[in-house]
């Protein structure tokens, strides 16, 4: 059985990583990053994303990656089928957002990605 495609949605400003469409943000936490190869660094985000929150009944995770001042504004989150507790779920996004160490994971590769590809629309 092949596996399910990913969305990815090319915008003027950036990109958006989704399973299902439409998309649809029913949690989410932003935080700003530096430039970085968008499509890699959404790829990188959604798997943690789904690795943390994969026991959330119903959870499909979105990642949206777009231009902002002279870096990145990423949004995560996704749909839930069902009641949840938001506050809760979107504590755990924000720490794993802010975790110093994926980002730094993320950013490395995802630069590496955009000196190697040099590629102007995805950065």
């Amino acid at each position: 059985m092949a596996k399910p495609r990913w969305h990815i949605l090319r915008e003027a400003q950036g990109l958006t990583l989704a399973r299902r469409l439409p998309v649809r943000f029913d949690i989410s936490v932003q935080i700003p990053l530096p430039k970085a190869h968008k499509l890699y660094l959404a790829q990188q985000i959604r798997q943690d994303l789904w690795r943390r929150l994969q026991k959330l009944r119903g959870f499909t995770p979105v990642v949206q990656v777009i231009d902002y001042d002279h870096g990145l504004l990423v949004r995560a989150g996704g749909q839930v089928q069902g009641a949840v507790p938001k506050q809760h779920v979107e504590d755990e996004i924000r720490a794993l957002l802010t975790n110093s160490s994926h980002q730094s994971r993320w950013l490395t590769q995802a630069r590496l990605r955009l000196q190697s590809n040099n590629c102007p629309n995805e950065g």
